[in-house]
């Protein structure tokens, strides 16, 4: 273990360089963090702009500030920012720098964890999928395969963001440096090489890492010239004397402390532990240590952003829910939980003397929508173009597909009962025969076929879901989309595939009529609204599939709960007519949605 005065002399050298006068400053004194000089005690909370639509950004923040944190921590992610090699995006609801400008606005310090790495329960862990076109890249390594496209996505990032640090004047006091990469691996040349990313684009801001408590994942995510900080979410204080044998004399602080978790599809809806969380609260701001609540607000992850884990004992494979509420202080549609007046009255115990809160904004409106019958539709089918055609499947990656389904279609060659496996299938899959459906394939139940009845006269057909790549573990590296490597009927492998790609992106092309479509199909739907407001799309009743309104894609929804509504923002909707579209893979069941003012979960 390094001294304590070797920990500070190689701390004081990544300091920042004495701000201007009318600039801030901040940085690490002996123990303590410091801003402008005087102890600094970090009360932060983690949010990610692209969870939150941006006309919301700052109603969430004003109630951060109203519950007492003075900082606010945040992911971005890779395969938003750069969708394609080389074309990036900082628009909209992506804008970064204007995220930071308004966290400034709202008297909040601003700490900000860019990967390339984000993990966060997100797609691939932030990576952009088109990185997996290639079949032998290692990502979080030293492949030049990886570090060179990381280093050039970085150096745009980092870009939007070095003029908002502190010493030129912005919020942004901190910058993570990877991301728990003591829960991966331990390579110091890499991870150094990633550190170098920060200096290499002169960012002139504190460097640090985070990681578990543990000895390896510390001995393995740290650097001797980079603050350290620990994630966890119990009791702080056995996490903190783990740390002390680590590095001491230094500052402390929770860089994630868990206040709730995160639902995989089929478990129980998870919530936090109010008593440890606020004692736990209570004894770091007792001690001067910094924590970060993550999180504060959740939010949601639309479209098909969802990640996945990969259980190594029993279950396997593990996909997200779209709702990312985590059981927050701030729910899912920026409401105030029963827990938010919790946190604030253990926070006001230790405000500074003369140190007030704000008050609360105006809540937002939340509506109902009376039930909509879902009368026209139309099938998945008409959105098939052109396929690419091989003797074996191809995976998504090889097809150049980030995201969505892959319809995999071959000749059905004999009739009869058969055994159909499938090596591997990732994620979902619904097997047809002439349009007639055979069953289905979950990876998450550990399914690899099922026994079907063949007339040999229609094609065989498997409408494959990526369900969202996994985010965490090394298991991440190779979580390919698809099916990955063959299918046989009977032991006898299937070759003469025509692969057809459906990333709906976007839903122009299809024509609905009220001629019933059997699934899969999407169906539609009209609304009259008088007034907007945020709203709960409750899918009670429905089979799996996806939701948009008035063409945004909401997320996934299926009957295996815990999530059984999906959140759609009230600036997405608009006075008048709207338009509601589900995607339902199964037959039969509900055939209309209603709108409420609260989520829906399992218990």
């Amino acid at each position: 273990m390094k001294t304590r005065r070797e920990i500070l002399q190689s701390l004081a050298a990544a300091a920042l360089p004495a701000p201007a006068a009318e600039q801030h400053s901040f940085g690490i004194q002996g123990d303590r963090f410091v801003l402008d000089g005087k102890p600094f005690v970090v009360r932060s909370g983690e949010m990610h702009y692209a969870r939150i639509s941006r006309e919301y950004w700052r109603d969430r923040m004003k109630k951060m500030r109203s519950m007492g944190l003075n900082t606010l921590c945040m992911y971005s992610f890779w395969n938003l920012h750069e969708p394609r090699p080389g074309v990036y995006d900082f628009s909209g609801n992506l804008d970064i720098a204007a995220f930071i400008r308004t966290a400034q606005e709202e008297g909040l310090w601003v700490i900000v964890r860019p990967g390339p790495y984000s993990c966060a329960e997100w797609e691939f862990g932030g990576f952009p999928a088109w990185l997996m076109r290639d079949p032998d890249i290692r990502v979080r390594t030293t492949d030049p395969k990886f570090l060179e496209p990381a280093r050039r996505y970085m150096k745009r990032l980092l870009a939007e963001v070095a003029p908002l640090v502190i010493a030129r004047g912005g919020p942004v006091i901190m910058m993570q440096v990877e991301n728990e990469y003591g829960s991966f691996g331990a390579d110091k040349v890499y991870l150094d090489a990633i550190r170098r990313i920060f200096t290499d684009n002169h960012v002139g801001v504190l460097l640090y890492t985070a990681d578990g408590s543990e000895a390896k994942m510390l001995a393995g995510g740290t650097l001797p010239t980079l603050a350290s900080v620990i994630n966890f979410g119990g009791a702080p204080q056995k996490e903190f004397e783990n740390f002390a044998r680590f590095r001491q004399g230094v500052p402390r602080m929770c860089g994630e402390y868990w206040v709730g978790w995160f639902d995989h599809w089929g478990e129980k809806h998870h919530t936090g532990d109010n008593k440890v969380h606020l004692a736990g609260i209570d004894w770091m701001l007792e001690r001067n240590i910094g924590f970060n609540l993550y999180m504060v607000h959740g939010g949601t992850s639309f479209g098909f952003m969802n990640g996945a884990n990969f259980a190594t004992v029993g279950k396997g494979y593990e996909p997200t829910v779209t709702s990312y509420d985590y059981d927050s202080p701030i729910d899912e549609a920026g409401g105030i939980a029963p827990k938010f007046e919790l946190y604030r009255n253990v926070i006001k115990k230790h405000l500074a003397p003369g140190e007030t809160l704000p008050p609360l904004p105006a809540p937002l409106p939340r509506i109902e929508i009376p039930r909509v019958e879902l009368k026209e539709t139309a099938a998945l089918r008409q959105l098939l173009g052109k396929p690419v055609e091989s003797e074996r499947p191809l995976k998504f990656e090889e097809l150049g597909q980030d995201y969505g389904f892959v319809l995999y279609r071959t000749r059905a060659r004999k009739a009869g009962k058969a055994r159909l496996e499938v090596t591997e299938l990732r994620d979902y899959g619904v097997v047809f025969e002439g349009g007639r459906r055979l069953g289905s394939i979950d990876r998450r139940l550990l399914q690899t076929g099922l026994d079907v009845t063949l007339t040999g006269e229609g094609p065989l057909e498997i409408l494959v879901e990526n369900m969202g790549r996994i985010n965490f573990g090394p298991k991440l590296l190779e979580d390919r989309k698809g099916i990955t490597e063959r299918v046989t009927l009977d032991g006898e492998a299937v070759t003469g595939w025509a692969m057809y790609s459906l990333p709906l992106a976007t839903l122009d092309g299809l024509r609905f009529s009220e001629r019933r479509a059997g699934a899969p199909a999407f169906h539609r739907g009209y609304f009259e609204l008088a007034a907007t407001g945020d709203t709960f799309i409750d899918m009670r009743g429905w089979g799996k599939g996806l939701v948009w309104v008035n063409g945004r894609n909401l997320g996934r929804h299926w009957s295996v709960g815990p999530q059984r509504s999906l959140y759609c923002p009230g600036v997405w909707l608009k006075k008048g007519r709207n338009e509601v579209v589900v995607l339902e893979l199964e037959d039969g069941g509900a055939r209309s949605v209603a709108g409420l003012k609260a989520a829906v979960r399992d218990a």
